[in-house]
């Protein structure tokens, strides 16, 4: 089917790349006229994952590792489409880079057109089984890190002196001299610990809001940065040396 355009009313500029899902049009100049011509094109979006857990000597299809926006008619075959097969040699870390994903999209479905979105790479955890956690490891961990923070607030404590700031206020309050203001140090006490809660924002595994704690943040930059190690490093593609030229 050809559509023929004088240039006199639509600018070949203006229609250029212009395109369809189902169809796409693509147009030249011939003279004074503005040729086009039509064919079926269907356009698949794709967007990688972040991260994905899979089990050892499992299999990973092209839904796992992606989100598919496609025709009704060619989806199904996408998201069961085989791209990966997890084996030994893997050991716990996967890359797949979004050219490999194309590749084998494009060697199945000649037709499609791939349009990408969002990162280029994914990083497959292969999860292994983990070991279940003794009870006498766990309070040791828990003992360790209760007395550690402590020792932390006390030796902060007596660099700051605190003590002799908190004696002066109470005299200044009161007017009365006390080596043990108790009234003033038990109140400080219970502050420290709910500004520590309020701080973390969690009460054991209790959220209290939807805002991330600023430990949370901490580790989720710290993933990122790792996640951007892997990333690169495991990746082969993404460097090239001189001698494998």
């Amino acid at each position: 089917m050809n559509l023929l355009i004088t240039s006199k009313q639509y600018q070949c500029e203006e229609i250029i790349g212009f395109h369809e899902v189902k169809y796409l049009y693509s147009y030249y100049m011939q003279g004074n006229l503005c040729v086009g011509s039509e064919r079926m094109e269907r356009i698949v979006y794709l967007r990688l994952r972040h991260r994905l857990q899979v089990k050892p000597h499992e299999t990973i299809v092209l839904s796992d590792v992606a989100q598919l926006i496609a025709d009704d008619e060619v989806y199904d075959k996408l998201a069961n489409l085989l791209l990966y097969r997890v084996s030994k040699e893997d050991k716990n870390i996967i890359i797949i880079d979004v050219m490999q994903v194309i590749k084998h999209i494009t060697k199945c479905f000649p037709s499609l057109e791939i349009q990408t979105v969002g990162p280029t790479q994914i990083i497959v955890e292969v999860a292994v089984k983990r070991r279940k956690v003794s009870l006498p490891l766990f309070m040791l961990i828990w003992f360790l890190l209760f007395f550690g923070a402590a020792l932390t607030i006390m030796n902060f404590h007596e660099d700051v002196s605190m003590q002799e700031v908190q004696l002066k206020i109470y005299t200044l309050i009161t007017g009365e001299v006390d080596s043990r203001p108790l009234i003033f140090q038990i109140p400080y006490s219970i502050g420290l610990g709910l500004g520590m809660i309020l701080f973390f924002n969690h009460v054991f595994k209790k959220r209290l809001n939807e805002e991330p704690s600023p430990l949370e943040v901490e580790m989720f930059n710290y993933q990122m940065d790792l996640d951007n190690y892997v990333a690169l490093h495991e990746n082969k593609e993404s460097m090239k040396n001189i001698d494998e030229r």
